[in-house]
């Protein structure tokens, strides 16, 4: 797997959580004229009074006082606890941002990737090369058969369009000859139309395929250096021409003969070829052998012109095209294989930096959460102790109405709430300023490291394009090239 160490750096960024919501509503608000009314403070207080209690000399709450007070001290540690369990998840959130280890992935990423992108170019040269050579190899055979058979010119070979276009011509051909001479057979068929065109697809069939087999395998041999294979060709050749001639005179003469005799019309043919093969009585008999032979020889230049007259020279063309293509293709491929895999490994990088002033910033925002949720603790304590002097009061009031008697002397003190002192843990927290500059280190390295994967990527295009030295191209090869 390239780039190990970046993706799990990466996907360590892509993990981390940012999804706190700071809120101002972490300790509830007392109803304090609900609660006053839960507790039943003013009945109490008046029926307390009426009784006198608690006694003029009393130093301490009653009942009731006590009661509110212990309420009080309960939602006071209630609120501590939530206290404590938000510290804890700042103090979670804070070690999730982890930047010891983001710094660890980072010195780990740089230290792999260049090596890791070194390693997939490394196996791009290694496939090229043996495509180079290959390619080397087929440039050698074409430069020695060209010198072997004195080759100054660049083989024919037709393409993808040109071989469709005279294969149609052909098809073309054997498909008018079937029709143009099913019409003049068909007269003296027994079978009528259907017949005619019968022995018209043979006839055509014949006719056109002796033309591309004495082109193709045969007169094709007429520019070869060797005497004997000119010898073939030239033999071949005036063969064509006596085929080509008795296929479509035959051909003539039996329309001829198909006209008037039922049956055995072949061997009347025979007898005629014999006797006088030039002897045609009618106009379209002479037709019919005239398009014949125009079709067949029509043919037999398109056979010729299928591939490079040379024999075997289109098929040592067509092998170093063939590798030339592979090379360069795969080459291609590898070139943007190598660029995906550098912009991959940048748009990373560029993730990695962005994130790491992210987690500076949610640094500092839970940071400051924390001391506006201990402020906001200091806060609720002052809210406690006045909503039990609130209470207090309510209870005292219409107990000191009531009574007949006077009122305790602490009646007239204030309630004092001990307060409760949050302890944060700093210990393992990072300096702001020592966090920055580590940060602004590591983005530095980071962008670094994009800098040196672009040199290694500008490397590897010049190490692809070194094995053309290394393999360099024949004289005759660059020729074909160019």
């Amino acid at each position: 797997m390239r780039f190990e160490a970046l993706n799990r750096l990466w996907d360590s960024v892509r993990e981390t959580s940012h999804d706190f919501r700071a809120s101002t509503d972490v300790f509830p608000v007392v109803d304090i004229e609900k609660l006053g009314a839960t507790l039943d403070l003013k009945e109490k207080g008046a029926a307390a009074g009426r009784q006198n209690r608690p006694p003029p000399d009393a130093q301490s709450h009653d009942e009731t006082e006590q009661r509110i007070v212990a309420w009080v001290e309960a939602e006071k540690k209630s609120s501590y606890q939530i206290l404590e369990d938000q510290f804890q998840t700042f103090d979670s959130r804070l070690r999730n941002l982890d930047f010891e280890g983001q710094f660890g992935l980072i010195r780990q990423a740089n230290a792999s990737s260049v090596s890791d992108f070194k390693a997939e170019v490394a196996s791009g040269v290694d496939e090229l090369h043996g495509l180079r050579r290959n390619l080397k190899t087929a440039e050698d055979e074409m430069v020695g058969f060209k010198a072997k058979h004195k080759l100054q010119r660049a083989a024919k070979v037709s393409s993808r369009a040109a071989w469709g276009f005279k294969v149609s011509l052909i098809v073309f051909l054997v498909l008018i000859e079937m029709v143009m001479n099913g019409s003049f057979l068909a007269k003296g068929s027994e079978q009528g139309l259907v017949g005619g065109v019968t022995e018209a697809a043979a006839f055509a069939f014949l006719n056109i395929g002796t033309a591309l087999m004495f082109s193709f395998f045969c007169v094709r041999f007429l520019v070869h250096r060797s005497f004997a294979l000119k010898l073939l060709g030239l033999l071949g050749l005036v063969a064509y021409v006596a085929v080509a001639l008795g296929i479509n005179i035959a051909l003539a003469h039996y329309r001829e003969v198909s006209a008037t005799i039922l049956s055995g019309a072949g061997a009347e043919v025979i007898q005629r070829l014999k006797a006088a093969p030039l002897g045609l009585q009618e106009l379209n008999s002479w037709m019919l052998f005239a398009i014949g032979l125009m079709f067949s020889l029509v043919a037999f230049i398109d056979g010729c012109y299928l591939t490079d007259p040379y024999p075997g020279f289109a098929g040592v063309q067509k092998r170093l095209d063939a590798a030339r293509d592979n090379y360069i293709d795969r080459k291609l491929d590898l070139i943007e294989d190598l660029r995906e895999i550098r912009d991959e490994h940048n748009s990373k990088i560029e993730e990695i930096i962005r994130d790491l002033s992210l987690r500076r910033q949610e640094t500092a925002a839970i940071i400051a959460h924390r001391a506006r949720t201990a402020g906001l603790f200091a806060e609720h304590q002052n809210h406690l102790e006045r909503s039990a002097n609130v209470l207090l009061t309510s209870y005292r009031d219409a107990n000191r109405a009531a009574r007949s008697e006077p009122e305790p002397s602490y009646f007239k003190a204030a309630y004092r709430m001990e307060r409760l002192t949050p302890v944060i843990r700093t210990e393992e927290e990072w300096d702001d300023k020592v966090l920055g500059s580590r940060i602004q280190s590591a983005q530095a390295e980071l962008s670094e490291q994009i800098k040196r994967i672009g040199d290694e990527f500008e490397r590897a295009i010049e190490k692809y394009h070194q094995l053309d030295n290394l393999f360099p191209e024949s004289i005759l090869g660059a020729t074909q090239a160019a």
